[in-house]
């Protein structure tokens, strides 16, 4: 049984969706993510749509990395293996710290519920830059589920909680 962490804190997120095909109104997984966000109370600060390009995807990160409005990253699409899946590349050098047991534990859930032998060419990743955690997701809606909802939602108020409990916050 998962532990419930509590934070009088309305945690703030940023959605990001990586994609050269998708627009607004066709981003299904960008809008799930922002639908279950709101659904466990937490703030939508900001929403982008970018193509697959490294230096737009790191460009819109970098710049939710200095805003005080925004606690955590979510991204979707982009995290395949195909030469236009960069994601992973633009992201993870802005990493000060990786969390590897997001990866690990994503792509165990998809293997034994989901996408079975599939799974292992997920690069879905997460990481923590300037004091917020960043999580890098597929696309699918399957995916972006799956990763809110076992592993992404039952923690997120805690690791806000562990990467603010020295600072003061107004």
């Amino acid at each position: 049984m998962s532990e419930t962490f509590h934070t009088d804190h309305q945690v703030r997120i940023a959605v990001l969706t990586v994609s050269d095909t998708r627009t607004e109104e066709t981003d299904t997984g960008g809008q799930l993510v922002q639908q279950m966000a709101k659904d466990h109370e937490l703030e939508i600060s900001d929403y982008a749509l970018v193509p697959d390009d490294i230096a737009r995807i790191r460009l819109t990160i970098s710049d939710w990395l200095g805003r005080d409005d925004i606690d955590a990253i979510i991204t979707t699409g982009g995290t395949g293996i195909a030469k236009r899946d960069v994601t992973l590349e633009a992201i993870q050098p802005l990493f000060e710290k990786e969390i590897s047991g997001f990866g690990e534990l994503f792509r165990y859930v998809s293997f034994t519920e989901d996408v079975g032998t599939k799974a292992l060419l997920s690069r879905a990743a997460a990481g923590v830059a300037n004091d917020k955690a960043i999580f890098v997701l597929p696309g699918s809606r399957g995916a972006v589920k799956l990763a809110m909802e076992r592993l992404i939602l039952p923690e997120i108020k805690h690791i806000y909680s562990e990467l603010t409990k020295h600072q003061s916050r107004s």
